[in-house]
């Protein structure tokens, strides 16, 4: 192969593609300055920073602040009392309820709102609103309520401590009052010393409007189509000789690689460029064969599972089936026939849990799944769960370190399947570690959340396990006594979730723990 195809892409092509490249950038860049102060004669956005930051604005001297508008753009100023004093731009109420106004996202605090309708069953209307808050940097930190049909909040909160919005508070919080355009608020105060609020409203494009700025665009494309074909046309027919065959033998990989065979390109040749498609083709290769490979063992381990599955059933079913067919047969003697139907009673009851551990899990995924939660002194709950397991830790042979606070910590939860959550993480403890062991739960109330851990000094779980331990039909080791459905931590993560709280496993635990579960809940408010 010649030297000037084993060097780079860019020396083979720039001194065929110079001259076409210069003039096509320079037609690009006269049509594009064109179009692109067209476009800003036509739609200039409104420069909000200039306008807060005129002296007119505090002297009262609105009228002159409208060079700052754009296109798009208007603004109000209303009084304490949300009484309008100046408009320049048409729509603005005259008179708003100063809660609807402080409902509106300061200019500048990166805070934005989006509002969507939910159907809440039985024709009853359900509001989801969101406030995102965009730190600059690139992150975000989200706030969530539910409404119901008369704008009470059902679930979560804005960070305004509101518990109910009015008709004009959701209009305003939403920017629903105003269609199609983007709301703002500033506080300012007047030279008579008096507070004045800044109302800031940008309109949007319309779909009408984009259109027929989409369609002026069409002579842009027209004219650029036909010369780039041709000269394009011209290029590439020059240049497919020089690297025509590298690329040949990369699309002969790929296709190879479609149809299921494991191949490497290797050196295939032509400018350095293309060979480095090569070499990143077969790193490709290698990282889809290992992907093959794990698929293949997930699907192993999911057959794994649903034999573990079919065992955990299979085996209670076997013991009934072949001690209700011997007492059928009149093979079980007379004495043994009331050990036998007691074996046969056990057996159905570890089917029954069996399968209500099942139900239970597919009751919680189901999306309606709901809670009937209520304001609760957590740190009285935990005490009162404690005393009613106290005397099964006990016959157990468990002890128990309890560090409750005497404060109450007030939290909005579901009696019944916070208990059920709490036990599960309980009966593991104490199904899965030996006599002797020592149980710690402790709760402790910080800014805005509860956290609870519950602990022990027991066996741990092994750390194979640690990042799975709650994914559905995950058990703490490999052997299947039939003890457990390897569901419990997968319902008590999707309970802790529905509260707006959050389970994890502690990687590292305080010293003398193996296990350390901890769980938050967010605090009520008041």
């Amino acid at each position: 192969m010649k030297k000037t195809e084993k060097g780079g892409l860019f020396g083979l092509l720039a001194r065929q593609y110079l001259l076409f490249s210069l003039a096509m950038l320079a037609i690009a860049a006269a049509v594009f300055a064109a179009w692109n102060l067209y476009l800003d004669r036509l739609w200039r956005a409104a420069d909000w920073y200039g306008l807060l930051a005129d002296p007119a604005l505090a002297k009262g001297r609105y009228e002159t602040l409208h060079r700052y508008l754009g296109q798009g753009g208007a603004f109000a100023v209303y009084d304490e009392e949300g009484a309008l004093l100046f408009a320049d731009g048409a729509g603005f109420d005259r008179a708003v309820e100063p809660g609807a106004l402080a409902c509106v996202p300061v200019w500048g605090d990166g805070v934005q709102i989006d509002a969507y309708e939910l159907d809440g069953g039985e024709g009853t209307a359900r509001h989801l609103v969101v406030a995102h808050t965009h730190d600059g940097a690139g992150g975000e930190a989200t706030r969530t309520a539910v409404l119901d049909g008369g704008l009470r909040v059902l679930l979560g909160d804005l960070g305004d401590g509101k518990a109910a919005y009015t008709p004009a508070e959701y209009a305003y919080l939403t920017g629903a009052r105003f269609e199609n355009a983007l709301l703002a608020r500033a506080a300012f105060t007047a030279a008579d010393g008096s507070g004045r609020t800044l109302l800031l409203r940008e309109s949007f494009l319309t779909d009408g409007q984009y259109q027929q700025i989409l369609n002026r665009s069409g002579w842009v494309a027209a004219l650029f189509l036909p010369l780039f074909l041709l000269t394009a046309g011209l290029f590439i027919r020059h240049l497919r000789r020089r690297i025509a065959r590298p690329l040949e033998a990369l699309g002969a990989a790929v296709e190879a690689q479609a149809a299921g065979r494991d191949v490497r390109v290797g050196d295939c040749g032509g400018p350095r460029e293309i060979r480095r498609i090569g070499e990143s083709f077969d790193r490709f290769a290698a990282l889809l064969a290992e992907s093959e490979a794990e698929r293949k063992r997930l699907d192993e381990g999911r057959q794994k599972l649903i034999a573990d599955i079919s065992h955990d059933i299979k085996t209670p079913v076997t013991v009934i089936c072949g001690a209700a067919d011997a007492l059928c047969d009149g093979k079980v003697p007379a004495a043994e026939r009331q050990r036998t139907l007691e074996m046969i009673r056990g057996k159905a009851r570890d089917l029954a849990r069996l399968t209500d551990a099942f139900h239970e899990y597919s009751k919680t995924q189901h999306p309606r799944f709901e809670l009937h939660t209520r304001r609760v002194d957590v740190c009285e709950f935990l005490r009162a769960w404690l005393a009613e397991r106290y005397d099964e830790i006990d016959l157990a042979g468990f002890s128990l370190e309890p560090a409750i606070p005497e404060t109450p910590a007030f939290c909005m939860v579901d009696e019944w399947q916070l208990r059920r959550a709490l036990d599960n993480l309980l009966s593991n403890a104490l199904r899965h570690n030996r006599l002797g062991t020592q149980l710690f739960v402790e709760l402790e109330a910080g800014a805005g959340a509860v956290t609870v851990r519950v602990a022990d000094n027991g066996e741990g779980i092994p750390p194979a396990r640690r990042k799975t331990i709650f994914e559905p039909f995950v058990t703490g080791s490999d052997a299947r006594t039939g003890a457990g459905s390897g569901l419990g931590l997968a319902i008590t993560r999707r309970i802790l979730e529905k509260h707006g709280g959050a389970i994890r496993l502690n990687d590292r635990p305080a010293p003398g723990r193996a296990t350390e579960f901890v769980l938050t809940l967010p605090l009520a408010e008041g």
